[in-house]
């Protein structure tokens, strides 16, 4: 069995409850018919219920008459929601009537849905830029306590299992932070720690890279990873953690032990850490099509709830794939 089916398999019959705000798209509502039909979660429905019954029946669906749908123009409980919002945000000066404005938008609703603890996690981005998903959930759910950055997440998956976890690579940060300071690295090498865990089911091995390793070069960005490496010991000291590392000498095992012989992941590492978002998207992608390596994700990290985006460009497939995802991010709580 893959990974990604044994991702699918541990999310079956737990009945997480996945909102998807784009509830009239094609894509989403494809995805949402295979995850009822295989119970990986029950789904929430975001849009117009007459608009959302006749695609199912205009595309053939059988498992979308399972879903709950909720039309957040003609919700009927607008306006406790609108109040919701109102005393969440009503300090950065949003008034009650913008409030039930904005429970219109599927992407609010959908947050205020988990808020309220009416929903576990929600999946969205087919049809939304990442920063429309994204800024919901920055005003009312936030990030989890001890934890200021949200970070994304790739789960490589390489051909050669030479490398990682018999081939499985957990890639952070490749989708959020431009230029991290030590403080988000620290929490981004502790939150991909707990995702290589949760999805990827490996005991995590994390390697904080540079273009030194061990002192081999002086600069105020290793300086940056050195600060960051100390701070990632503080707030778990029984991660296995190391750095600073050059790629080769975190994931080749001959490398490794002639660059840092005392190190106890160098050669072994399975978490790469990357020290700006252009080095971790840049290397996530060459990888994905130099290697032939299979990207998972981006899962996002560091929310107080699981909230993940997809690419506008995402399949039936990346969808179904990321709600199973969420699941077992929720299971993790």
């Amino acid at each position: 069995m893959d990974l990604i089916q044994k991702i699918r398999e541990k999310a079956r019959g737990t009945n997480k409850r996945i909102v998807l705000p784009e509830g009239e798209e094609e894509r989403t509502l494809r995805a949402a018919d295979v995850i009822l039909g295989d119970d990986i979660a029950k789904i929430i429905l975001l849009g117009n219920e007459s608009t959302i019954k006749a695609n199912a029946q205009q595309w053939n669906l059988k498992n979308i008459a399972k879903a709950t749908i909720i039309d957040p123009v003609e919700n009927p409980r607008k306006q406790f929601f609108a109040q919701t919002l109102f005393e969440i945000r009503k300090s950065k000066g949003l008034t009650l009537e913008q409030s039930l404005q904005l429970v219109e938008d599927p992407l609010y609703l959908a947050v205020l849905l988990i808020k309220t603890g009416e929903a576990d996690g929600e999946v969205a981005g087919a049809n939304n830029a990442t920063g429309d998903v994204l800024r919901p959930a920055f005003q009312i759910i936030k990030t989890k306590p001890g934890m200021s950055a949200v970070s994304g997440a790739f789960i490589m998956v390489l051909k050669d299992e030479n490398f990682g976890e018999k081939g499985i690579l957990i890639f952070a940060d490749c989708a959020v932070n431009p230029d991290p300071t030590a403080i988000e690295l620290a929490e981004i090498a502790v939150a991909s720690a707990q995702t290589a865990k949760d999805i990827a089911g490996i005991e995590p091995r994390v390697a904080m890279l540079s273009f030194s390793t061990k002192g081999s070069a002086k600069h105020p960005k290793v300086d940056k990873i050195l600060e960051a490496l100390a701070i990632a010991r503080q707030m778990n000291p029984n991660l296995l953690i190391d750095g600073e590392l050059q790629a080769d000498a975190a994931i080749i095992e001959a490398i490794g032990i002639k660059k840092a012989p005392e190190s106890s992941i160098a050669g072994t590492a399975n978490v790469l850490v990357f020290p700006s978002l252009e080095s971790g998207n840049i290397a996530y992608k060459l990888v994905q099509r130099l290697a032939g390596a299979e990207a998972i994700g981006p899962v996002l990290q560091g929310l107080a709830a699981p909230i993940n985006d997809l690419s506008r460009g995402c399949s039936v497939e990346d969808i179904i794939n990321l709600i199973a995802i969420t699941v077992n991010q929720t299971n993790s709580k």
